[in-house]
């Protein structure tokens, strides 16, 4: 059977599926919207806008597409999912990604809190207030000790976790979010949570929401600064496997977080097809949950996909078929790490438009995959705040992140910035 597949999205998580999607003997066309210049050598980058229904009627049923892989989190939030199953001209396409109910799990932190609690899955303790509670949610701050875990019900970007050593700065904050839409509508809900002391990793499964592959393990760099200091970002790298996820973990993980999920999305009757990302925290007290996403994670994607070692598309049909196996997918033993080069001034405000060099340049082992880029005449220049990254592969991790770096030292454009302790904390070098 052949395929023809619409891949939604534009970032390093976009590229790394669309680099595997296109190996696949089952792939006839792939078509990925937008896309970036990077991607073009995976398939055919289209203008074809998801939160433009008509439009995507027509190009689905134009090149009669087969499957639709709904990379970002906001058209998962958004209903897309629904749309494909209840439209009439498109509703036999296979879509991988869930229903907006499931895609709660993400879209609302509070929702994903409360799921937890139904089904005894260890997370942090929480509170959750509206616009309408500042005052309460202040005085409750007063009640709680440092540090304070303010978090954005809805969806920010990445950007809607703030952490706060002092009782003044929470309460700033709170006012901030709750009192000024500082997320915009994210933040008309905010989740204080109880601060978990660890160190965090993550773990990926795709389910049809009965059954679930899992899927090699990452852990990730979300601080705009070495040694994890300054702003949170949308992840500025990442390494597979992760040493201190031994077996013993893994199966705490699998028993006590991974199983009561599926279970309790069947005993739900939540439609889920695709992925969940769990992100986690060993704890003195075991591992707990931080939070779900509903589909890969960026950069965790750019080393986890590189390690798988099958065929994606005959997974996905299974899953959208519901007839997939609870089993491991097969990996490589090899590591995998990747680190991100952005722009200058991420998170917060930077430039477009600068010219990058070198991506004609070559390190055996090692992938580049294009986040925010365009192509303007000719040349691709920045167009995001996380620009591109590189993974470098191989049996020892080190090996592996030099590779990385050695590949980006080829890559420049003006105001280029990277961090250079991306596994420093695991013992890489």
């Amino acid at each position: 059977m052949m395929m023809n597949v619409l891949l939604l999205g534009s970032g390093g998580r976009e590229s790394a599926l669309a680099w595997k999607m296109a190996q696949s003997p089952m792939m006839d066309q792939l078509f990925i919207a937008p896309g970036n210049p990077g991607m073009k050598a995976y398939g055919t980058c289209v203008e074809v806008d998801w939160k433009d229904r008509d439009a995507l009627t027509h190009f689905c049923t134009a090149e009669n597409i087969d499957m639709v892989v709904i990379g970002p989190e906001d058209p998962l939030v958004a209903g897309l999912a629904d749309f494909f199953a209840t439209s009439p001209e498109l509703s036999h396409i296979q879509v991988i990604g869930p229903k907006a109910e499931a895609a709660q799990l993400e879209g609302s932190k509070d929702f994903s809190k409360e799921f937890m609690r139904r089904h005894g899955i260890p997370t942090a303790g929480h509170r959750t207030f509206t616009a309408d509670q500042l005052e309460e949610a202040k005085q409750y701050l007063a009640t709680i000790d440092a540090p304070y875990v303010l978090k954005a019900d809805g969806l920010a970007a990445g950007k809607g976790v703030l952490i706060l050593d002092n009782l003044a700065d929470a309460l700033r904050e709170m006012d901030a979010m709750l009192g000024q839409a500082k997320f915009g509508a994210a933040s008309s809900r905010v989740v204080v949570e109880e601060f978990l002391d660890g160190i965090e990793f993550s773990v990926f499964v795709l389910t049809d929401g009965k059954d679930f592959m899992l899927m090699p393990e990452a852990k990730d760099y979300k601080r705009i600064g070495e040694a994890d200091q300054g702003l949170n970002t949308g992840g500025m790298g990442a390494v597979s496997p992760v040493p201190f996820v031994q077996d013993s973990v893994k199966k705490e993980v699998l028993t006590r977080i991974i199983q009561p999920t599926i279970q309790g999305l069947a005993h739900e009757k939540m439609d889920y097809v695709g992925f969940i990302f769990f992100g986690l925290i060993q704890t003195a007290k075991g591992v707990k949950v931080i939070e779900y996403n509903c589909r890969m994670g960026d950069p965790e994607t750019e080393v986890v996909i590189p390690r798988v070692e099958e065929d994606l598309l005959p997974l996905f049909v299974d899953a959208a078929s519901k007839s997939l196996l609870t089993r491991p997918m097969a990996q490589s033993e090899q590591s995998a790490c990747t680190v991100m080069q952005v722009s200058g001034g991420y998170p917060e405000a930077y430039e477009k438009g600068k010219p990058i060099h070198g991506l004609d340049g070559a390190v055996e082992g090692v992938m580049v995959f294009q986040a925010g880029t365009k192509e303007v005449k000719g040349q691709i220049v920045t167009d995001g705040g996380r620009v591109l990254c590189a993974t470098g592969m191989a049996l020892d991790p080190t090996e592996a992140l030099q590779k990385a770096y050695a590949r980006l030292d080829q890559i420049s454009f003006d105001g280029v910035y990277r961090r250079n302790d991306i596994g420093a904390d695991l013992g890489l070098r």
